[in-house]
């Protein structure tokens, strides 16, 4: 999977469960019917929403972007649907590749060795991201939910 398919991927991931959680909401402080979308939406958003600053990183990393383009893409992810449109305008400056740069090139730096294992072993860097995402989780979870 390319840097633009996966990060198209998890960016529209993000932004639709940005989407369940906008509904949740409505239907738990407006209609006050249920508050079991907001639970649920809640937990699939927050995953998706770790899962999106990971891809969003690796991706910064091989792509090279420079730390105020990666920043954007990480705080993109706060407002809503805010994802796709940055997932668009990477694309539209070319700033989304069809393939992985450290695929090939050798790693310089700290950040790009680790960027270069995940990317040259996809089932094991899919493994770790899967862990990364659940370890982050969990640390969310036990810190607790956003006061408000």
């Amino acid at each position: 999977m390319s840097p633009l398919r996966l990060f198209r991927v998890v960016a529209v991931t993000e932004a639709l469960t940005w989407a369940l959680l906008l509904v949740g909401m409505v239907l738990k402080y407006v209609t006050r019917t249920t508050d079991a979308v907001v639970s649920v939406g809640g937990m699939l958003h927050g995953v998706a929403f770790i899962a999106y600053c990971l891809t969003t990183v690796l991706v910064a990393v091989d792509q090279r972007w420079p730390v105020g383009r990666a920043l954007l893409g990480l705080v993109s992810a706060v407002p809503p649907f805010v994802t796709l449109w940055f997932d668009r305008r990477s694309e539209r400056r070319g700033h989304l590749g069809t393939s992985w740069r450290l695929a090939t090139d050798r790693p310089t730096g700290a950040l790009e060795r680790p960027a270069a294992w995940l990317i040259r072993r996809p089932a094991q860097g899919l493994g770790v991201g899967v862990l990364a995402v659940a370890a982050l989780t969990g640390v969310a979870l036990l810190v607790g939910p956003p006061v408000g």
